[in-house]
């Protein structure tokens, strides 16, 4: 009996003593919490996991793509900025791996982020014709303009915006105006969303500019359709993306590369922290519906983040082992 409880102290002793050393491996970690929502709450669900999990102490640390990047690659903090739109930073990201001090892990969006113009999917599924942004020009009358009924609409992207020249660009190089479109000005990204929730609540078409992973696309079933043609990127930079281009040409909107990108101090002290942040993404199916979740719940990134773990179990759980995943659950 005796040598039965010395060995269970034993195990338990050493199961304690290991948990502690993987602990002090992590250390101490800093996640930038960017300042948009898919962001935060993805920051938050690392947060949740590198702690309770694997035993880390995290501090989430305000950030933006620009100084954020600027700041890992120059000083190598925070350790990790879990979604980076890595498109705005490609050159010298590349080169700060090439060089050895920031390491790409997972790609955060498993899809991408993606832009495009879409369509009620209650108006897909009635019109199995309309594939295509060109076939959707071919009816004017299932997308009634404001303003002006008898015109059709193509809502463009918020006052301020780049996604809003490569939307005027775009009109223009289809010649939607000839096909009897006007281009709708949505003055703001609640105007926006208000128009696409107000053609549900009246279950009319709409058509127009958006993008994922939003709660928008959470909350309301939408189709992206297709231009036709690949994205031409010398295109692109040379029209498509500029202020009055005078001859555009048919073009599609380019998918965004979204990583987790973390120090290389962070890679060499993480231990197996590390085998998480390289295989941990999500789809922007599953974002939008948190994201509604969190819209509608009037949540915070927290509490979406703890939402995501205590109901999406079958996705992250595929991310960490058994024993890291008890652990997890254990703590929610």
């Amino acid at each position: 009996m005796k040598k039965l409880l010395a060995s269970t102290f034993l195990a338990v002793g050493l199961y304690a003593v290991a948990g502690s050393a993987q602990a002090a491996e992590c250390g101490e970690v800093s996640i930038a919490e960017m300042n948009w929502a898919s962001a935060g709450v993805a920051a938050h669900v690392d947060k949740f996991i590198l702690e309770n999990g694997y035993g880390c102490t995290v501090e989430l640390v305000t950030g933006d793509t620009m100084p954020t990047f600027a700041s890992m690659n120059e000083k190598a903090q925070p350790d990790m900025a879990p979604e980076l739109w890595v498109n705005a930073v490609r050159t010298p990201l590349d080169a700060a791996i090439k060089e050895g001090r920031l390491i790409q892990a997972a790609p955060l969006l498993s899809e991408g982020g993606v832009e495009g113009w879409w369509i009620p999917k209650f108006l897909a599924d009635a019109h199995p014709d309309i594939k295509t942004v060109q076939d959707a020009l071919k009816h004017p009358d299932l997308f009634p303009a404001p303003e002006d009924p008898s015109k059709g609409a193509i809502h463009n992207c918020p006052s301020g915006w780049n996604c809003q020249v490569s939307t005027a660009n775009l009109f223009n190089a289809l010649e939607a105006e000839k096909a009897g479109f006007e281009l709708v000005d949505t003055g703001s990204a609640a105007g926006l969303d208000g128009s696409i929730a107000n053609a549900f609540e009246k279950k009319t078409g709409w058509l127009g500019y958006y993008w994922a992973p939003t709660a928008i696309l959470g909350k309301y079933e939408m189709t992206r359709l297709s231009f036709g043609v690949d994205h031409d990127k010398k295109e692109w930079d040379a029209c498509s993306a500029v202020p009055d281009c005078p001859n555009p040409k048919v073009n599609s909107y380019p998918v965004s590369d979204v990583f987790t990108v973390v120090t290389k101090s962070f890679a060499d002290k993480a231990g197996v922290a590390m085998d998480y942040v390289k295989v941990r993404k999500w789809d922007n199916g599953t974002v939008n519906k948190v994201l509604a979740w969190m819209d509608q719940n009037q949540g915070t990134n927290e509490d979406a983040a703890k939402h995501f773990l205590e109901n999406y179990q079958d996705m992250w759980t595929q991310w960490v082992s058994p024993e890291v995943a008890e652990k997890v659950k254990a703590a929610l």
